[in-house]
């Protein structure tokens, strides 16, 4: 019995050893699991839509949202970008992100998604993909799915039908698309670029879809920022809703022109809002070269593609 009783006591004595170096493991391991989630989360904030982020330990809940531009819909965060809807018209009023260099060197790309579907965080329902069938005009990305190939998340958020606006499919791939391919070398050599995008909806042309009427706009329009360059500087374009041969030039505009055509007000709450209202107002369009082989690219085959 003396025997059995001294086995006991050591066994006991062992178990309530191994209990401080249990802790120890443990606590590493969260420490390690911690860092990564850390890590991880950085790595995708400078890719948020105009966020600013709380020095707080629960940066994740303190993420706000700023210099989006005004609106007159419904405001949705996206993982990657906001837009703000406008149920009368069943498409967004404007989308906003910023566009990185960063996300744009990152490799491998996600893979492009196939199935356009329902935003289900417009709370009076996106318009869905069979609005779009037989209309004649495509499903128009807004943000682009090729600025958005850094990540699966980002890809897929691209094809929500809240992205998207009626285009005729001339204007989809033919401007519309040199436009989005020259956004990207400028945000390249910027580093960052703010960039806000969507339909003019003034003088709408028809409505297309039996349940929700998607107004088809008169033209379109983007708004650049570069607001972190040695060089400050902003632009912005109105596209018409038609086939084109003009240069991209043709359509450059101030940021300020913009806003009087949609109603809209773009960096309002930025800092410095003297220098803002300088950038806006004017624009040179020597600061944004446009890639000439492209322009023949268009005119010669995307246009008729």
């Amino acid at each position: 019995m003396a025997i059995n009783n001294t086995n006991t006591k050591n066994s006991k004595t062992s178990k309530s050893g191994l209990k401080p170096l249990f802790r120890f493991i443990m606590l590493v391991i969260g420490l390690l699991v911690l860092g990564i989630t850390t890590y991880f989360y950085q790595e995708r904030l400078p890719n948020q839509p105009f966020v600013e982020v709380s020095t707080t330990t629960d940066a994740k809940t303190k993420v706000k949202y700023n210099y989006l531009p005004s609106s007159t819909g419904e405001v949705i965060n996206h993982t990657y970008y906001s837009l703000s809807y406008k149920e009368v018209h069943e498409q967004p009023e404007w989308v906003a992100y910023i566009l990185t260099k960063k996300s744009l060197q990152k490799k491998p790309k996600a893979k492009r998604e196939k199935d356009f579907v329902p935003d289900v965080l417009v709370t009076t329902y996106s318009a869905t993909a069979d609005d779009y069938r037989g209309s004649g005009y495509t499903r128009g990305h807004l943000v682009p799915a090729g600025d958005m190939a850094f990540d699966s998340t980002a890809m897929r958020e691209t094809f929500l039908m809240s992205n998207m606006s009626p285009q005729l499919r001339q204007l989809n791939n033919g401007i519309w698309r040199e436009l989005e391919e020259n956004v990207r070398d400028w945000a390249y050599k910027a580093d960052s670029l703010y960039v806000i995008s969507g339909p003019i909806l003034k003088h709408p042309i028809k409505t297309i879809g039996r349940k929700n009427k998607v107004t088809v706009p008169s033209a379109f329009y983007k708004v650049l920022l570069d607001n972190k360059g040695p060089e400050k500087k902003a632009i912005g374009f109105i596209i018409p809703h038609e086939l084109s041969e003009k240069s991209l030039e043709t359509y450059m505009v101030s940021v300020s022109d913009v806003e009087a055509l949609t109603g809209l007000k773009f960096f309002e709450q930025m800092p410095n809002s003297e220098e803002m209202v300088r950038l806006k107002s004017n624009y040179e369009a020597k600061q944004w070269p446009v890639d000439k082989k492209r322009y023949d690219l268009r005119i010669k085959k995307w246009n008729y593609e």
